[in-house]
């Protein structure tokens, strides 16, 4: 539906849904000609707002109360009203990179301490999104097959039992457990001593391969000190790569439960309750959703939020201005899954190599702060893909 809005009309629905966002109060005439230089009388703004109301923008909860913005009206602002260089008077106020100090000390934090342990950073990462945005945050860790292999190690962990700990280069460690090789072996630190051995070939090997360039990769022509263990490490190899590339979708770090049930629209426990048994399932189908839209593309008119361009930011391959990270926003009915049918959704990945690593999502009402909270994914998200690489 292509709309012909004026000037006047798009200023007064930009000034709607920022009142609206700022009170959860239902907006009329009277507040926006009080709160916005509009020149034009409260009776002309009335009539905006009824020609806004036509073409599904704007409602009204009750006959006598101002207007709110419809899940269209919202799309309208996002895609709009926030990206549009020729906006009508309408100040640019589109996303900044760094939409918070905390947030750019702790991810700067994270650049830093990456090896010390990134779960225990996502999750702190997640609660600091939360408490700034007043949503839930989740957050995924990097997985899937652009992961590479940096270290492997063997070790014998019972009669007949070797766990093989496979470390990425995204500093997470997976494991599986494997019967050892078939070889005649004198005392325990001989079994330790080839372990090692095998441990160190591995390594050598392997480094810098992702796990699912493993699945074409054939031992079976070795050196002459290795041959015996061409079969047991093909063995090995299957049993990594099956349990490395199985989807790790229950996996997501998330925060803000409590920040979200202080918003207008969750104040009963039965407005949250699809939300938080969605949550407690390890958010496998909002996961599902935003994978697959990354995926095929989704659908550009009602789920993107196309990425601007940035001055400040280079990216680090090319040399040229970076682009902002690509988001995803689903609004709304807009959402798959009918219970978020009253939430927003913002969605990001994480990437290298062009690769997804992992997601960031933002989950809140649809009167959400957009400007902060599309800027917040898109730092964090940046930022863990510069991080990664």
């Amino acid at each position: 539906m292509k709309l012909e809005l004026t000037p006047r009309q798009r200023k007064i629905l930009w000034a709607t849904v920022r009142s609206y966002i700022a009170t959860a109060e239902p907006v009329g005439s009277k507040t926006l000609a009080q709160s916005y230089n509009f020149g034009v009388s409260t009776a002309t703004i009335r009539n905006d707002l009824a020609t806004l109301e036509q073409v599904g923008l704007l409602f009204q909860p009750h006959t006598s109360a101002g207007r709110v913005p419809s899940d269209f009206g919202y799309r309208v602002y996002v895609n709009d009203l926030l990206t549009s260089a020729n906006s009508g008077g309408i100040p640019h106020d589109a996303p900044q990179p760094d939409p918070h100090p905390a947030l750019q000390q702790l991810m700067d934090q994270l650049g830093r301490e990456l090896g010390d342990d990134l779960d225990s950073l996502l999750q702190r990462v997640a609660q600091l999104l939360a408490h700034l945005s007043g949503c839930i945050a989740l957050i995924t860790p990097p997985q899937g097959p652009v992961v590479a292999i940096h270290h492997v190690q063997l070790v014998s962990v019972a009669p007949g039992r070797v766990m093989v700990l496979v470390v990425t280069d995204s500093y997470q460690t997976h494991s599986a457990l494997v019967s050892p090789p078939d070889w005649p072996s004198d005392s325990r630190e001989d079994l330790e001593d080839e372990l090692q051995l095998l441990s160190n070939f591995l390594t050598l090997k392997l480094r810098g391969k992702t796990f699912a360039e493993l699945q074409d990769l054939s031992w079976l022509k070795l050196d002459e000190e290795f041959r015996t263990y061409g079969h047991w490490l093909q063995q090995l190899l299957r049993s990594v790569v099956q349990r490395c590339l199985q989807p790790s979708l229950g996996q997501v770090f998330s925060a803000g439960m409590a920040e979200l049930m202080r918003q207008p629209e969750f104040s009963q426990a039965r407005q949250v309750q699809a939300v938080m048994q969605l949550i407690e399932e390890g958010a496998k189908q909002l996961q599902g959703m935003i994978g697959l839209h990354f995926a095929d593309g989704g659908d550009p008119q009602l789920a993107y939020l196309p990425p601007l361009p940035s001055s400040t930011e280079m990216d680090q391959e090319s040399g040229q201005p970076a682009r902002k990270t690509p988001v995803i926003i689903y609004i709304g009915s807009e959402n798959p899954l009918e219970s978020l049918h009253h939430c927003t959704v913002i969605a990001s990945t994480y990437h290298r190599r062009s690769a997804p690593l992992g997601t960031v999502t933002l989950l809140g009402p649809t009167r959400m702060a957009y400007e902060r909270s599309i800027a917040a994914v898109q730092a964090v998200a940046s930022h863990l893909t510069r991080a990664l690489a």
